[in-house]
């Protein structure tokens, strides 16, 4: 069995096998990164990967998970950028139990063209 081995920002240089990682590669960007769980303090790690570096894991067994960049990402926005107000604005309108009725309430304009 194939032994990788990757860095722990905590625990340095640790050995891992094929199954104990997982590759993902963005399909927007072919971006690619790499993940695993620790073995010595059970930690989440992510890193960046290059393609090279996707490729030579992926033919060592490791699982390829394939994955979009949320939809939101690629819509359009208009109108002012929320300031510190606004969001300080919103966090008390949260603290109301009629939060849900006053954010259905607010006038938008309208996007029909």
């Amino acid at each position: 069995m194939t032994t990788i081995r990757a860095q722990c920002p905590s625990c340095g240089d640790v050995r891992l096998t094929a199954v104990d990682l997982t590759v993902r590669v963005c399909i927007d960007d072919d971006t690619g990164s790499y993940w695993f769980r620790c073995p010595e303090c059970d930690g989440p790690v992510a890193k960046p990967a290059s393609s090279h570096i996707v490729d030579l894991l992926v033919s060592s067994g490791v699982r390829l998970e394939m994955w979009r960049r949320p939809a939101e990402l690629r819509e359009r926005r208009d109108g002012p950028a929320l300031t510190l107000d606004d969001l300080l604005d919103f966090h008390v309108l949260l603290q109301r139990d009629d939060w849900m009725d006053e954010v259905a309430s607010i006038d938008r304009p309208s996007t029909a063209g």
